[in-house]
């Protein structure tokens, strides 16, 4: 994966001192004038295309400070022409006194480059692109001379230097050597000072998720609130961090044990009593209410405490509480113990537990999202989320693919049915259930088409399920190895 010129790399240029203008061949486009003709100043070309650098400042140290410009006898070339004669009849418009080549103007002389034993050679115009860099700065270039050998030695790792070197030649093209792992090429690229734009931009163009890495750790001022802060947030951090994950983690389990084991059949029904009424009248009604001493109900009380008290600890002790409150993480905290206080609340005010709306069906499945809980205290789940996250344009289209072809294939099958008795298809809307679980390969079998033209619509459909879901797999599984790296800092694969 690489960036290219004419996007962020060109704010790292222009950072750099210089300034990128329109591509001076555009004054060809025009009428050609007679003995006149642009002046093409020096040009880098990338593969995206070319534009012009144009020097704003000189960096640092004067000339004749570089040991290899002390080395240069450069002699100006004589003219082609005779002195009576008039440069614009014998020679090119193009090579005019002002496009003569001249190395020691340019400092275009060649230079050696020894990292670890292998030698690069480039031109000094080259290097001086990036005066900020260690490269392109005189005065850092030559902590690194070699006056024996007349050449710069660098103990660094050479596989990521040719992408560095060529980062100067092609003018802000940069692309990490598939075989040299992530964490050693921003090491180098830290190493020649190549800037935190061009280091930026290669994350991102990576899928590095920048907004993550760069965010500092804001801590509370007070020391008590800090250390408890820290604990309650950054598992790992101290002793007493671990010894409450590990509880955390504990309590989220146990709920989501009681969560699927109350549903079972011989569980049904405990969480009321029959309760036998006396009225004023004398008369006995039986009512149903609810069994606050069954042991699911106590358990579950528990962890409810635990959640709470962690929650309120955690938005007491943060430093900021706006982004506490926006965080999507804290969100899902609060709607994993918002079910059972709604619960509690609707049967002290109906005094009965015979409630089966579908309101409180949804807050029953709410319940669930306690497993996400877990992701503060698992690198795999936060590496899914992330992958998830950065893939979501990859997820958004192939949602739009899925649900293009839903509507195209439910539509064509509903017409190639038409014609079939006892056809499965009633409507369009009816077939789109059909159409999404063959395209996803499922295939359940409860519907299908029973003619010929209905079969061969049936087996596209198959097919372009196959293509929608393949083409963007590849770069959510290259989405997740960055990341895995990322986080983990080991090997290219899994």
């Amino acid at each position: 994966m690489h960036f290219m010129a004419r996007n962020s790399t060109d704010m790292a240029y222009q950072a750099q001192g210089y300034a990128l203008r329109p591509d001076p061949l555009n004054v060809f486009k025009g009428q050609p004038t007679i003995r006149q003709s642009p002046v093409l100043s020096h040009r880098r070309v990338g593969s995206s295309g070319s534009a012009n650098l144009v020097r704003l400042h000189e960096f640092g140290a004067p000339k004749d400070s570089d040991p290899l410009l002390a080395l240069q006898n450069v002699e100006r070339p004589p003219t082609p022409h005779g002195p009576d004669t008039h440069p614009d009849e014998n020679e090119n418009p193009l090579l005019s006194n002002h496009m003569i080549h001249d190395c020691a103007t340019e400092k275009c002389s060649r230079v050696v480059l020894n990292v670890s034993g292998l030698k690069f050679e480039t031109q000094l115009k080259t290097l001086n692109r990036l005066p900020s860099t260690l490269l392109g700065n005189t005065q850092e270039r030559q902590k690194f001379w070699d006056p024996k050998r007349k050449e710069y030695f660098f103990d660094r790792h050479r596989l990521s230097f040719q992408a560095i070197l060529y980062y100067y030649q092609s003018g802000g093209r940069l692309k990490r050597p598939v075989e040299v792992p992530m964490d050693i090429f921003l090491d180098e690229l830290d190493f020649f000072k190549m800037g935190d734009s061009v280091i930026s931009a290669f994350k991102e163009a990576e899928g590095y998720l920048m907004d993550d890495e760069d965010e500092e750790m804001v801590l509370p001022d007070h020391r008590v609130t800090c250390y408890i802060w820290k604990t309650f947030e950054y598992p790992g951090s101290s002793v007493l961090s671990n010894i409450v994950a590990v509880i955390s983690v504990i309590f989220i389990l146990t709920s989501i044990v009681t969560f699927c084991v109350e549903t079972l059949p011989q569980f049904k029904g405990r969480d009321c009593l029959n309760d036998t009424v006396i009225g004023e009248d004398g008369k006995k009604t039986v009512v149903v209410r609810f069994n606050y001493s069954d042991p699911l109900f106590i358990v579950e009380s528990c962890c409810i405490v635990w959640f709470v008290f962690e929650l309120a600890i955690r938005l007491i002790c943060c430093p900021r509480k706006v982004k506490f409150l926006t965080d999507i993480t804290n969100w899902i905290d609060f709607a994993s113990i918002a079910p059972y206080f709604i619960f509690i609340i609707l049967f002290f005010v109906a005094n009965t537990c015979q409630n089966n709306s579908r309101f409180l069906s949804v807050l029953r499945v709410l319940r669930v999202v306690r497993i996400f809980k877990l992701s503060r205290f698992s690198d795999g789940l936060q590496i899914l989320a992330k992958t998830m996250r950065v893939s979501m344009q990859e997820l958004s289209m192939f949602l739009l693919f899925l649900g293009i072809a839903v509507i195209i294939y439910a539509g064509a099958i509903f017409y190639a049915e038409a014609q079939v008795e006892n056809s499965f298809f009633t409507s369009i809307p009816d077939a789109f259930w059909w159409a999404v679980i063959s395209m996803t390969t499922v295939g359940y079998g409860d519907v299908y088409p029973q003619g010929v033209f209905g079969k061969l619509i049936g087996t596209m459909c198959v097919l372009s399920g196959l293509l929608a879901i393949a083409l963007p797999v590849p770069v959510i599984v290259t989405n997740f190895n960055n990341i895995y790296r990322q986080t983990t800092g080991r090997g290219g694969s899994i």
